[in-house]
């Protein structure tokens, strides 16, 4: 039967792993507050990320840094599984001798460190997952971070775009982040920016890919993650999240997350 299955230790407090064997599970356009490290175990896939659109087969590599809107598309002719592991930039930090902000990971890495890095994933996975202990399993991410820092023969890296008008849209990102649990206006986007709500729409979706509403949805979720990991009852969350009743939340929910809030809060 088809599964989504989430793994936590309460001695590794800044990692989170997911193994998915659900074939035909698609995800809509969304972001991680966390580095997102996955494993495609078997099938192929059509990954977007920020504007950019690449076939991801099985055994292959593919990250995202914190906050880089994605989406997946499974191919329907193939059994599509993988494991995603989800660290803390607060523990990316101490790895990285405080330069967290500095750590430039390729989204696909090339030959020469995927079958390396897709090693250590496995090794993580299995440790999270009860196979092991948290020692092997933060052993395993040290490795892997170190592994696939940096850029190297063949390794494919995430768009940079030429500032312009970005800062607007950046503007326009932080003062959601500030703000996402609060009932935001347009006008107060306006005053943040400087900008006219109608140039401010233009430019966001074409900066960030999605409206501003959806871009604080998606930071609500996430919110709604870390909430549920603390077994608080859901039906709290979604009130203090902005959801209108408990099953609009949990739609929303499994929309982004690929299970529903009850089944995430009760993963192991």
């Amino acid at each position: 039967m088809a599964e989504v299955a989430f793994y936590r230790d309460e001695a590794l407090p800044f990692l989170e792993g997911k193994r998915c064997t659900r074939g035909d599970l698609a995800y809509r356009k969304h972001f991680h507050e966390e580095y997102s490290v996955g494993l495609i175990d078997s099938g192929r896939t059509r990954a977007w990320c920020d504007g950019a659109v690449h076939q991801v087969e099985k055994g292959r590599v593919i990250s995202f840094p914190p906050l880089m809107l994605h989406a997946c598309q499974p191919e329907s002719d193939a059994d599509w599984t993988y494991s995603m592991l989800f660290i803390r930039p607060e523990w990316m930090m101490l790895s990285e001798g405080g330069e967290a902000d500095r750590l430039d990971m390729p989204y696909l890495p090339g030959d020469g460190k995927n079958a390396a890095c897709a090693a250590l994933i496995r090794d993580a996975m299995d440790a999270i997952s009860g196979k092991g202990t948290p020692l092997e399993a933060e052993t395993a991410l040290i490795g892997l971070v170190q592994t696939l820092s940096g850029y190297g023969r063949g390794d494919r890296g995430h768009a940079r775009r030429p500032l312009g008008e970005r800062k607007h849209a950046e503007r326009v990102r932080d003062y959601l982040q500030t703000h996402y649990m609060d009932r935001v206006t347009l006008e107060q986007l306006e005053g943040a920016t400087g900008i006219s709500r109608f140039h401010l729409i233009r430019l966001f979706k074409r900066e960030c890919h999605l409206p501003p509403h959806a871009y604080q949805n998606l930071l609500r979720i996430n919110h709604a993650k870390a909430e549920l990991a603390k077994r608080r009852p859901i039906a709290d969350i979604a009130a203090e999240t902005g959801f209108y009743d408990q099953s609009h939340f949990s739609r929303a929910f499994a929309r982004i997350v690929g299970a529903t809030p009850g089944k995430y809060a009760v993963s192991r």
